[in-house]
């Protein structure tokens, strides 16, 4: 009996170290943060969305008499009058960025082209004049550059600016609103510069895919669109000096096809 005494006092001494050793404390390790692929900016990219755009001209009457006879200048016939309209327009556009760091800052440089399906929609009354007609921007394009500054991985803010044309389609004048066209402004062509600024965000729930709103401002040159007879398709005696500018604010949706993937950038 002493010897089975002996025996388990042994044991239980044994038991004890084993438990308190595995109790005994033991030093934590931290796992180390997850990296985050971020967007890579630079790459080429295609986008569609859509927009709001109002343009507004000055309109300045002329007597050309003396030019078509070959006599004399033009003649000023009325002040300048102001005229517009608005509406909505589709849009597509393609370009290229690259992404690059400067002084601490993460920029992106592009450049790019756009093209622009238009309804934007005004009446116009010719000055000094019972001529009333419908004028409407159909379509308008643009190419340019861009330069911003990523505010975070992701989010990306920009000034854009370059050269543009838009195209305004006939229009047939009526007199006092009274159906039936008397005279008519051949369809024209302005050409000009724009300015903007917008931001773009990368879309997280699928890679390569951006969301894009951007302000511009357009101002085109002045052009002089003759006044011709509706039923002779002759031309008047009478031109008028039209300058135009335009305002809008577009959003679109855009994929990017990035050179070598996602990045982890340092912010």
């Amino acid at each position: 009996m002493k010897k089975i005494a002996i025996a388990l006092t042994a044991l239980a001494a044994l038991t004890g170290s084993a438990v308190a050793a595995d109790m005994a404390p033991r030093a934590y390790t931290k796992a180390p943060a997850p990296v985050v692929a971020v967007a890579n900016w630079t790459g080429c990219y295609v986008g569609g969305g859509g927009g709001f755009g109002i343009w507004n001209q000055d309109n300045t009457g002329f007597d050309d008499s003396a030019v078509i006879r070959g006599t004399g200048p033009r003649v000023q016939t009325t002040q300048r009058a102001t005229a517009g309209g608005r509406g909505y327009f589709g849009t597509v556009q393609g370009g290229c960025d690259y992404q690059f760091a400067l002084g601490g800052y993460n920029l992106v440089v592009g450049a790019f082209g756009d093209y622009d399906f238009a309804s934007e929609k005004g009446q116009l009354n010719l000055p000094v004049s019972t001529l009333f007609g419908q004028e409407k921007l159909s379509s308008k394009w643009a190419i340019g550059g861009r330069i911003g500054w990523l505010v975070t991985p992701n989010l990306l803010t920009y000034f854009s600016g370059g050269y543009t044309e838009a195209k305004f389609d006939r229009v047939d004048f009526n007199i006092n609103l009274i159906p039936g066209s008397v005279n008519f402004f051949n369809s024209n062509t302005y050409k000009g510069y724009f300015i903007g600024a917008g931001d773009e965000y990368a879309l997280n729930f699928l890679p390569g895919l951006f969301w894009k709103t951007e302000y511009r401002f357009s101002q085109f040159d002045t052009k002089t669109n003759p006044l011709f007879n509706t039923t002779t398709g002759l031309r008047t005696v009478s031109s008028y000096d039209s300058q135009k500018w335009e305002q809008s604010v577009r959003s679109e949706l855009v994929y990017r096809f990035n050179w070598g993937g996602p990045v982890v950038a340092k912010y």
